[in-house]
């Protein structure tokens, strides 16, 4: 191993929301003196106006510091990662090109669920875990007791958990030298075939598409001819260099370092997250086994508002999905909206984040379906189809049965809330597998239930419940019988395939009932009356109607015969038949987010 390589530590920040892991990047950036003090802002990593907005991290950013220390220079590479769960492929890329990771917890709030899922995580990938106990500088701060917690969930002594206030720097140096002390170099042979791991890219309308990776074995310099191991293209390396807060170019990088290279590339699909870099004259055996395919939880329907802008709403997402690697779609179209993209989500917040960056970064504004998850359906010919639309479902007599995704939740709260928060899972046909007590007054609760229930107010439901102090993590283990049908949503008759969904039985009814009731409020009146109903197969179990808009045609008449008055509304009745049979009725954009804020 070189002296250079083994001056490398690369870590990465990981904790649950809102522990203070952006704020903690911050000081050691100061220390370190990456920054000049008038570049010098909070959160100065979270560069999304929509992230300071929000206060929560959607990226993992990486970015290289230099520090002295016992008078050798030392290069750290330094990940700060997303802590909400639906951005929890950020965090296992962000693991996956690092030696050591700082597990962030908030002496205020203890250990939580998404603590302990990213812990498991960075164990899992033999990391080297510093707890850091965070916010001591707080009234409400219980370091003690949040030690202990630490202690238990590690197996380490007290003394080894550094007690730092991210605010006020107070505590912050020390933990540079345990990140040189405790986090190993990293390993790797520097004479051997060049092996980088793509871990992210970005899309430049100037310099095309930049590429950020880890060496894992050998070096790069500038010039070299590369190709990417999985996609077999060839390219030249026109700069390479280090990510500092701006992109930093060098002449060589060496192993174990962390870098980007830019070499002119246009075409989004040629680049893979996840990919190894080698070179041509000289190509590795085989690539890196980097991290798992993202599997989608959620999955919607985006259309171009105005129908003729469907190719450019596909250049924007092949661009989007470079800097959103866990975002997957393809082509489908809709009766009600012509062309457009089935689109895979992590869940609601990702569904969120990517309509707002889509609208900001791109200028594309797009109509969202409803989400649904993805079910197998089981066909009476012995067939099995994997379903992401109900629109895609079989006849009824066709359908053996169908199975829904499982998820085990694992949710950490106070005792107080133990009752609503059961009765909550319950609801949603929640099973409660097994409890576990902390502390005295905080408990862990797994579930086993039905994705579908969690996709739509699940997390709200839950922190309102709770005040905020409950957690919740989920990861999906498997699929499962269920009773389930499809809701049809008819307008005059008509169904509007975007406002369907698979329910389960029991729900169906209620559902069914709120949908109509909503859309009557939603729906402007036309000139005709409107009906809207809930119908599942051809049985209708719910109907609301939108009253016409109408002219009075008697106003004319005054005293006189009553035929005279009926002739007219004869009149207008008939009109008013003609109107319904060629009128269609438009279905605004608010309608169909409206039907998941249902409550």
């Amino acid at each position: 191993m070189s002296k250079l390589q083994g001056n490398i530590r690369n870590f990465c920040i990981i904790a649950h929301i809102d522990h203070g892991k952006s704020t903690l990047a911050d000081r050691l950036l100061e220390l370190t003196k990456t920054l000049a003090d008038r570049d010098m802002e909070n959160q100065v990593l979270d560069d999304m106006d929509l992230e300071k907005e929000k206060g929560i991290t959607i990226k993992s950013h990486a970015i290289q510091m230099e520090y002295m220390y016992k008078g050798e220079k030392y290069y750290l590479n330094l990940i700060d990662t997303p802590g909400h769960v639906d951005f929890s492929y950020e965090v296992s890329r962000s693991i996956a090109s690092c030696e050591g990771a700082l597990l962030v917890v908030d002496a205020s709030q203890g250990v939580q669920a998404q603590t302990i899922s990213n812990l498991y995580q960075a164990i899992d990938h033999n990391l080297e875990i510093i707890p850091v106990l965070n916010k001591i500088d707080m009234d409400s701060a219980r370091p003690e007791v949040v030690t202990d917690e630490v202690c238990e969930l590690l197996g380490c002594d007290p003394d080894e958990v550094y007690k730092v206030s991210a605010r006020t720097g107070e505590g912050v140096a020390p933990l540079l030298d345990a990140i040189i002390e405790k986090i190993p170099a990293p390993k790797g042979d520097p004479d051997a075939p060049l092996q980088a791991l793509i871990f992210d890219s970005v899309f430049n309308s100037f310099r095309g598409i930049i590429a950020y990776f880890k060496i894992v074995n050998g070096s790069i310099r500038k010039g070299d001819r590369v190709k990417f191991f999985n996609t077999g293209q060839e390219y030249d390396a026109d700069e390479i260099g280090v990510l500092k807060l701006k992109l930093s170019p060098t002449e060589s990088l060496s192993c174990g370092n962390v870098g980007y290279i830019i070499s002119g590339i246009k075409t989004a699909a040629e680049v893979k997250v996840g990919d190894t870099i080698t070179h041509v004259a000289s190509p590795c055996k085989d690539a890196i086994s980097g991290f798992e395919e993202v599997k989608p939880m959620l999955f919607a329907g985006m259309y171009p508002v105005q129908a003729d802008r469907y190719e450019d709403l596909r250049t924007t997402l092949e661009k989007f999905q470079l800097n959103d690697a866990s975002f997957v779609y393809e082509p489908e179209s809709s009766l009600a909206l012509g062309f457009g993209f089935r689109c895979g989500f992590l869940g609601l917040l990702h569904l969120e984040i990517v309509q707002e960056r889509l609208f900001r970064e791109f200028s594309m504004d797009v109509i969202t379906t409803v989400p649904n998850v993805s079910y197998k359906v089981y066909t009476t010919k012995g067939e099995v189809l994997d379903v992401h639309n109900p629109s895609g479902l079989p006849a009824p007599t066709l359908i053996e049965y169908i199975e829904e995704p499982y998820i085990k939740a694992q949710v950490i709260t106070n005792t107080e809330f133990y009752g609503p928060i059961m009765k909550l899972c319950l609801d949603k046909r929640g099973t409660l597998v097994s409890q576990h007590y902390l502390t005295a007054d905080r408990v862990e609760l797994n579930y086993e239930m039905p994705l579908s229930e969690i996709v739509f107010d699940f997390y709200d439901k839950l922190k309102s419940i709770s005040k905020g102090y409950a957690s919740f993590d989920y990861h999906v283990m498997g699929y499962r019988r269920a009773r389930l049908v499809k809701l049809d949503i008819l307008l005059n008759g008509d169904p509007a395939d975007a406002l369907s969904t698979l329910i389960h039985e029991d729900h169906a009814y209620d559902f069914g009932r709120k949908i109509c009731v909503k859309l009557k409020d939603l729906i402007p009146r036309q000139q005709f009356d409107v009906a809207i109903q809930a119908a599942i197969g051809s049985k209708i179990i719910a109907r609301e109607t939108v009253r016409q808009v109408r002219k009075d045609v008697t106003a004319k008449c005054y005293g006189g015969d009553i035929t005279r008055k009926r002739k007219l509304l004869e009149k207008q009745k008939e009109g008013k038949k003609r109107m319904r049979q060629i009128g269609t009725v438009q279905v605004p954009q608010s309608a169909f987010m409206a039907v998941l804020k249902l409550d």
